[in-house]
């Protein structure tokens, strides 16, 4: 059990593809940007020791205001080291820079330690000094890299797919060519049936260049985990033991399944029908959770909710198991405050609108006590929002791409936010 890889979270891969967002927009005006990748066997005494031989190389830089960005970039990176003794078990990395906030002259030292999440690890040392934030490596961290191949097929045609996380990419449609059982006119049973199995000789061997084309590059890149091919009645099963293929895609072939259709609803039931290899996949998990709220939906059983008001109300009384949130969900949560007395208030909205509310606000006097001291407080994008409350709650946290079939009809048709609860909330 103890090899076992941890259940990835969904909401602290989100919230570290936010943050990388943001680190991308800043730069500096010269090399005062500084990226620290510390994987999680790294001492620290020795990361702070190195830190002291870049402190002295920084002292002769030629110019002052780079000199002295860069030397206060490293006291503060060895400052935040000091507060711990080890890595964490995944690694960590630290960001620290002069970033300017109007002009030359306004720099200011922010720093951003980062920690991925479980089953995400940082695996190299590297200091890196230049006037934008080094973050390739973390975004190959957030990069799936298991591929598999999906192939649905029978006698009309076929569909070739590749799944990669949550991610089902629809390559190649083709069509066999193969005739019907009707035979032409004037032409013998013998003579026809010979036609026929050359038709379909001939569409293996298409099919079998196509699979040979799209997933040679992915085994050769060492991208592509299995292959799984589906298809109905005994063709599926002559062509996945034909040599219509390259023997490198049948040593990667995982599966053959029975499947009713040779497109895209081929492609899905084929997904379905090899979970117990496809486990892994985000694809699978997004899929299951959706179906588990639709399926309490469908029979009423009072334990779902949908819709940022009921979501939030069952939030607050601690009843949500899972909170579903789809990506797609662009909002911000806005707290309005009046420091002259308690007042405050909260509202969701576009962050297009964000520049309208301030002006109103700028306008507007406190409803309490009339001051015009009325500010926006903070702005938090609403899916880290949701899903900081919820974790406060002991709630599961699940992001849900719209790239899905099952993703799509979260945000379609319940507006991106729902809930499985612990315990009904009806009277």
């Amino acid at each position: 059990m103890d090899n076992e890889e941890p259940e990835e979270d969904s909401f602290e891969l989100y919230k570290l593809r936010k943050i990388l967002q943001d680190l991308e927009k800043k730069k500096g005006y010269h090399t005062e940007l500084i990226s620290l990748y510390i994987p999680p066997d790294k001492r620290i005494s020795d990361v702070i020791n190195y830190l002291k031989q870049e402190y002295g190389q920084a002292s002769n830089i030629k110019s002052k205001t780079t000199r002295k960005n860069v030397m206060d970039c490293i006291v503060t990176i060895q400052k935040r080291l000091g507060m711990i003794k080890k890595p964490p078990e995944t690694g960590m990395v630290i960001f620290c820079g002069a970033i300017p906030q109007m002009g030359p002259g306004t720099e200011k030292i922010e720093l951003y330690p980062i920690v991925p999440p479980p089953g995400r690890k940082i695996n190299t040392y590297k200091y890196h000094c230049a006037s934008e934030f080094y973050l390739e490596p973390l975004k190959d961290l957030l990069t799936e890299k298991a591929t598999f191949g999906i192939v649905a097929m029978d006698r009309s045609g076929a569909t070739i797919a590749t799944i990669k996380g949550n991610e089902l990419n629809v390559i190649e449609k083709i069509t066999s060519g193969i005739q019907g059982k009707h035979r032409a006119g004037g032409q013998s049973q013998r003579r026809f049936e010979r036609l026929i199995e050359q038709q379909a000789h001939e569409f293996f061997q298409r099919l079998g260049e196509h699979m040979n084309k799209i997933f040679l590059p992915l085994i050769e890149e060492g991208k592509l985990e299995g292959i799984i091919i589906g298809g109905a009645g005994p063709t599926k099963d002559y062509f996945a033991k034909s040599d219509f293929f390259d023997y490198r895609i049948r040593d990667k072939l995982l599966l053959v399944v029975d499947t009713g259709y040779s497109d895209i609803t081929g492609i899905r039931e084929i997904i379905e029908k090899s979970e117990g290899y496809l486990k892994k996949l985000r694809y699978t998990k997004e899929k299951k959770l959706v179906q588990k709220f639709l399926g309490h939906l469908a029979r009423d059983t009072g334990l779902v909710t949908y819709g940022e008001k009921e979501v939030r109300k069952a939030l607050e009384q601690s009843a949500v198991d899972i909170l579903l949130l789809s990506e797609n969900l662009s909002k911000l949560r806005v707290l309005i405050r009046c420091p002259n007395c308690k007042y405050s208030i909260e509202k969701t909205l576009p962050p297009q609108e964000l520049d309208a509310l301030e002006q109103e606000i700028a306008g507007k006097s406190c409803p309490e006590c009339d001051s015009s001291l009325l500010t926006i407080d903070s702005v938090v994008d609403i899916i880290e929002e949701l899903g900081e409350l919820a974790k406060s709650t002991g709630a599961r946290v699940e992001i849900i791409s719209p790239d899905t079939e099952e993703g799509a009809q979260l945000w379609n048709g319940f507006g991106g936010i729902a809930a499985i609860l612990r315990y009904s909330l009806q009277d």
